[in-house]
């Protein structure tokens, strides 16, 4: 597999879509994977850019992707939707998710602690 530079997982509750991409731009990967799939398919990456839409489990999942080296940034989702390229589906947001994440000017928001 070619080497992944930002990923955009579109999170849910057992179903995850993964949209990534390599640092030409070119798509790499594409796939769904369940809840216990996903910190196995990011510990088999080297460390990248990980976008994810601020919501309720987007701080765990940050949490747990930054303490096995990846560099997480959490966006929130109206700051997302402009990167839709077609109707909302899981795949789609997870595509939108990578490209938002690469901008320059786009706000983000920080993982919260547990303790938070």
């Amino acid at each position: 597999m070619q080497e992944v530079a930002v990923v955009g997982p579109d999170l849910a509750k057992n179903v995850f879509q993964v949209h990534g991409i390599d640092a030409a731009g070119v798509v790499v990967v594409r796939k769904q994977l369940r809840r216990s799939q996903v910190l196995p398919f990011f510990e088999g990456l080297s460390p990248c850019l990980v976008g994810i839409e601020a919501c309720a489990s987007a701080h765990h999942w940050g949490r747990q992707l930054m303490a096995i080296g990846h560099e997480v940034r959490l966006m929130p989702p109206a700051y997302v939707k402009p990167y839709l390229k077609r109707g909302t589906t899981d795949a789609a947001d997870a595509e939108a998710i990578a490209e938002a994440v690469t901008r320059p000017t786009m706000g983000f928001v920080a993982v919260k602690t547990e303790a938070q």
